[in-house]
């Protein structure tokens, strides 16, 4: 008995389509073949070419209004929005039982990597800048304070080479 009112329910919808496409095309019809005969062909075509799209705008945006297509966008678009759901708890899952990191834990781990860097980078500042206070030589540059910009390239710092001072540069 279900079956067969939801199989009325879309022949109701498919008949309903069919209306709305055969008036559509009977506009089309109506305003291209709306014209007088003195008129150059030109402008003939521009005539029917408006026409039609009008039919055409007013079909569609009477179609697209009407409930029938506006409840099955939206049936569409929470299935869709379910679909999305299942699929990220089914990987998540899925993620647990073979025991895979999530994108969480590997943002997790790359902004401990990060942070770690950066007071790695910081100390061998200060211990620079120890080391040459200790020798008794000046450094180039004072300590870099915590925020403050660092000369030199990364990789130039991870080698332990020397910024270049202006002296050097030109």
């Amino acid at each position: 008995m279900n079956e067969t009112t939801s199989f009325d329910k879309a022949a109701q919808d498919v008949a309903a389509f069919q209306k709305m496409c055969l008036e559509s095309l009977a506009k089309s019809f109506q305003a291209a073949f709306k014209f007088s005969p003195d008129s150059a062909p030109p402008e003939i075509l521009r005539e029917v070419r408006a026409g039609i799209f009008q039919a055409l705008t007013e079909s569609w945006d009477q179609f697209m209004r009407s409930p029938q297509f506006l409840e099955s966008l939206r049936q569409w678009m929470d299935n869709a929005v379910t679909f999305r759901t299942m699929t990220n708890e089914f990987l998540g899952r899925l993620r647990n039982e073979v025991q895979a990191p999530s994108r969480n834990d590997i943002d997790t781990v790359m902004l401990a990597v990060r942070h770690m860097e950066k007071r790695l980078l910081d100390r061998l500042d200060e211990v620079s800048a120890q080391i040459l206070k200790a020798n008794g030589t000046s450094p180039a540059r004072p300590p870099s304070a915590p925020g403050a910009k660092r000369s030199g390239s990364k990789a130039q710092r991870r080698r332990g080479q020397p910024a270049k001072t202006e002296s050097e540069i030109s």
